[in-house]
């Protein structure tokens, strides 16, 4: 819904109003005596507690969802909407609700349970205050935790979504406001999304495999995000609603961020390297994407940082200085690649340990035959690229390393070293090359090389094209919103 739309119909309603595509529920209070007086003194003005009403419509998702959505609030009346359905609640100074009923709800459900029909997961989620009173907070919450991020009006008048709703969640709402004397009062809604239709649009569910596996990486750690199907650049709707639904967060936090790598891949790094001893956690629920399907139910995935461990070649010097966090434990001498075949110059990650590799040139394009042909069983080897990059004992350079580049493009050094090396790294441990004179690392289709693309590019790859701040993968805006009088 455009936010043009979102005012005329905010316009249209005389109380606290609350409009979306779901079925709301309100707390109730044990027993009846503060029903009852709720109801009597609003019928009859006598001194009350402090209260609010609030009238809450709901899209139903009967199959017509385009008319629905279009069905004007002023006509939020059983029989006159096809598909739209109300309930009055009243919010009070403590802090919970009580359903009024009359004309417009006969035959509504009890407030203690929720109603038994699919609801409308694209239609928008209004909360909107009438004079006298207003918003003072907001929070929408599914059923993970997760935050709903919304907008509200700088005098509180009005909050409204700014990302889509979920299918297939239960969500809670918590309103707070105030009336004319000033006295906060508060009510606590939940509903539920209908489920995603897996032989809708699109040709059945979008899902998201996570990587890394769970378990403890290093601090250049790439997560990803491999879909089930592709969701093209020029609907950059559905990419935006793919990464709201992708969501990032760590401890301690970081700035971060999504990139598109192709259309059904996704990588998220931080800002920088994650610090040492990070918990990252990241959850799929990526419900409906334009006209590309659903996601199922939402998935997690958990993985640890370990020590900060960084090893830097310099290859016109001839050796490797390895850090942890942030001190020297180690300086190793080596060799790198020489004249055509030129170690690539830039920062990889570690992505696999083998402890003995044959290596061939033919598998790198060197014929058998040449004299640059060889074919040798190599212990300790460290990859960094998938085709064939690593670092390794070289027992046979031994009198090049400190000295002299003599490769064909792998890191050589000792086995003692090399043993060191391979038992002291992990995946996603950072290795970085400097002065080589090699083509620079790829950033994406030889392993990772996503430490390569400075920030400002990184975030042009994003559908949501805004900086996270706080924790990782959020937008800058805040999901709880206190308005401004």
């Amino acid at each position: 819904m455009s936010p043009t739309r979102g005012r005329q119909r905010t316009k249209a309603w005389g109380v606290v109003a609350a409009v979306m595509g779901a079925t709301l529920v309100g707390a109730m209070v044990p027993g009846r005596a503060h029903d009852a007086d709720a109801a009597d003194s609003i019928a009859s003005n006598r001194p009350r507690e402090a209260a609010l009403t609030l009238l809450v419509g709901r899209a139903v998702d009967e199959g017509g969802r385009e008319g629905t959505r279009r069905c004007a609030v002023h006509t939020f009346r059983s029989g006159l909407c096809s598909g739209w359905r109300e309930q009055r609640v009243v919010a009070t100074s403590r802090g919970t609700g009580s359903v009024l009923r009359g004309p417009a709800l006969a035959g509504a459900p009890s407030a203690a349970g929720t109603e038994a029909l699919p609801t409308d997961a694209d239609a928008p989620l209004e909360i909107a205050v009438a004079q006298p009173g207003r918003l003072t907070d907001v929070s929408v919450r599914d059923g993970h935790g997760r935050h709903l991020a919304g907008e509200l009006a700088p005098g509180g008048g009005q909050w409204r979504n700014t990302e889509p709703l979920r299918a297939g969640e239960r969500y809670i709402v918590q309103v707070s406001a105030q009336d004319t004397a000033d006295a906060t009062v508060a009510v606590t809604m939940s509903f539920r999304t209908a489920p995603a239709d897996p032989d809708g649009a699109g040709g059945g569910w979008l899902r998201a495999e996570l990587g890394p596996r769970p378990g403890t990486y290093g601090a250049g750690a790439i997560v990803t995000a491999s879909l089930s199907r592709p969701v093209p650049a020029d609907d950059p709707l559905a990419r935006a609603r793919v990464e709201q639904a992708l969501e990032v967060t760590s401890q301690p936090q970081v700035e971060g961020a999504w990139h598109w790598v192709d259309e059904s891949t996704l990588h998220f790094r931080p800002r920088t390297y994650w610090p040492a001893h990070t918990v990252v956690r990241v959850r799929s629920g990526i419900g409906r994407a334009g006209d590309h399907g659903y996601d199922g139910p939402s998935g997690l995935l958990e993985f640890t940082v370990g020590d900060r461990i960084e090893a830097v070649t310099d290859s016109a010097a001839h050796k490797m200085t390895v850090r942890r966090n942030g001190h020297v434990i180690r300086t190793i001498p080596v060799t790198t690649g020489k004249a055509g075949f030129r170690t690539r110059a830039g920062i990889k990650v570690v992505l696999a340990k083998e402890p003995e590799v044959r290596m061939r040139g033919d598998s790198v394009g060197i014929q058998r035959g040449s004299t640059e042909f060889y074919d040798l069983p190599v212990r300790y080897a460290t990859r960094v690229t998938w085709s064939g990059e690593y670092i390794h004992a070289a027992p046979w350079s031994a009198e090049a390393q400190g000295r002299a580049n003599v490769s064909h493009g792998c890191t050589g050094m000792s086995t003692e070293d090399a043993a060191w090396f391979f038992e002291t790294v992990r995946e996603g441990d950072i290795v970085e090359v400097v002065n080589s004179g090699g083509a620079p690392m790829a950033p994406f289709d030889n392993g990772f090389g996503d430490w390569n693309v400075d920030w400002r590019t990184w975030l042009a790859g994003s559908s949501l094209a805004t900086s996270r701040t706080g924790a990782a993968g959020t937008s800058a805006a805040p999901s709880r919103l206190y308005p401004t009088v």
